[in-house]
C-alpha cells in the first residue's frame, strides 16, 4: 500500500462536473493499493499518516501533524500508485490488488484515520475524477508500508 501525500491549502473533488469532496489546510492524499495489502496494512498506513509532521511549528520545522494544525485529508483512490514502471514506455499494473480489495482497503484506511480524529472527505472510488489542488510548499511525500 501507498500513499502520496500533499500539504495543501485546499483541495476538492469532482466527478462528471460535480463536487464530491473538499477540505481546506491539511493534506491531499492519493491512496494505492497493491496485491498482498491487507487491513492491517491499511490500519498501519493510516496511522503513521495522522501522526505525520509535515507542517511547521513556530520555529519553522515540520514538528506538526495534521491533527496539531485542525486540518483535514482529502482521500483520493490512486490505483496507478501501483504501476510497474521500471522498463519499456508503458506501465504495468499486475501489481495493483483487484478492484473488491482495493476498495476494501481504501475504505478501512478512510476509517481508520477517521478513528484517529482525523476529518477526511473522499472522491469516489474507480471514478474519473478531477483533482483540483493548492499545494502548500510545495511538500510532497511517498509513504510506503
Amino acid at each position: 500500500m501507498k500513499v502520496l501525500l500533499q500539504r495543501v491549502r485546499e483541495a476538492r473533488v469532482e466527478v462528471a462536473g460535480e463536487e464530491i469532496g473538499r477540505i481546506g489546510r491539511g493534506l491531499l492524499v492519493f491512496v494505492g493499493v497493491e496485491r498482498g495489502d491487507a487491513s492491517d496494512t491499511a490500519r498501519r498506513l493510516a496511522e503513521r499518516l495522522a501522526g505525520y509532521r509535515v507542517f511547521s511549528d513556530e520555529q519553522g520545522k515540520m514538528n506538526l501533524d495534521v491533527r496539531d494544525v485542525a486540518g483535514e485529508v482529502l482521500a483520493v483512490s490512486q490505483f496507478t500508485l501501483a504501476a510497474d514502471t521500471r522498463k519499456g514506455r508503458r506501465p504495468g499494473f499486475s501489481g495493483a490488488a483487484e478492484p473488491e480489495q482495493g476498495l476494501r482497503l481504501y475504505q478501512e484506511f478512510v476509517d481508520a484515520l477517521t478513528a484517529h480524529q482525523v476529518p477526511v472527505a473522499t472522491g469516489r472510488f474507480g471514478a474519473d475524477m478531477q483533482v483540483h489542488l493548492i499545494n502548500d510548499g510545495p511538500v510532497t511525500f511517498l509513504l510506503e508500508l
